[in-house]
């Protein structure tokens, strides 16, 4: 009686060890899914304004989405909301570059950029993620950037990534769509033949119902030949011409054409 009794103990014991390691395993998987897909948690980021994308590639962040380009090894666009809360002031130490394994092909390796002449610029800016220490380490994925002519990264492009902030401060929150022109024969650079845009796009948009508004600019990779930044600014239509891309197709018909139709700056405060 006692050794049946001595059995039954032990059987008991290995089923709710089983029984703990499948929860812990259904856990994970919980987990894994959700931190996959974090659209889950925030859908006005992440989905309803969210581009199409040319390569059915889209990969989740928790501070901004972009959708991959194989064939260029870089993101065709990145998407994020910009709060003003997100500026702030703190000097973050600067990570390493590293590879985003949520991209299934594999993004590019840093190391394409090595000496090739070319800045790894952000598209998400450094800049619009300090708030916290994972946020700026985010930035630093190489899904997140592409070549960039040095003057023109350190030059007009950071002048209109500053812009862009002052609006989010001014304007409470805007929403910010940018990445190269991945368009014709481009030249590329490193074993992983980055391609290296001619032109970059930014496009952000301030979601106020009836009183909304677009602006979006397409600028040469190249230095700067003394332009103010309004210069640049052209319709959503236009860059929806040189991309392929529709930038917003679940905005309400009528407001999105009315919107991407425009080439003005006078909605707009610039610095």
């Amino acid at each position: 009686m006692k050794k049946f009794l001595s059995i039954i103990g032990v059987i008991i014991i290995i089923g709710v060890y089983v029984y703990e390691q499948y929860l812990k395993t259904a856990d994970t998987d919980v987990d894994e899914e959700y931190n996959e897909q974090p659209d889950l948690r925030n859908k006005k980021d992440n989905a309803y304004y969210l581009p199409t994308s040319t390569t059915g590639q889209i990969v989740y962040h928790n501070n901004y989405t972009l959708s991959y380009n194989e064939a260029h090894e870089q993101a065709e666009w990145v998407a994020y909301e910009l709060k003003k809360s997100d500026i702030v002031y703190v000097d973050r130490k600067r990570p390493y570059f590293y590879e985003d394994k949520a991209v299934k092909t594999k993004s590019a390796d840093w190391r394409s950029y090595k000496k090739s002449g070319y800045d790894k610029g952000h598209l998400c800016p450094a800049a619009d993620r300090r708030k916290t220490v994972e946020t700026y380490n985010e930035t630093f994925l190489t899904s997140n950037i592409s070549p960039q002519n040095h003057d023109f990264n350190a030059g007009i492009w950071n002048e209109l990534e500053q812009t862009v902030r002052s609006w989010a401060k001014s304007y409470q929150d805007v929403y910010v769509v940018t990445g190269g022109v991945l368009k014709g024969d481009l030249k590329t650079i490193g074993k992983d033949q980055v391609s290296v845009p001619n032109y970059f796009y930014k496009i952000i948009f301030k979601a106020d119902g009836a009183h909304s508004k677009m602006i979006a600019f397409l600028m040469p990779n190249r230095a700067n030949e003394k332009k103010p930044i309004k210069s640049y600014v052209v319709s959503v239509d236009r860059i929806e011409a040189e991309t392929g891309i529709d930038f917003f197709p679940k905005l309400e018909d009528a407001l999105e054409i009315e919107l991407e139709a425009k080439a003005n700056t006078s909605d707009w405060r610039f610095r």
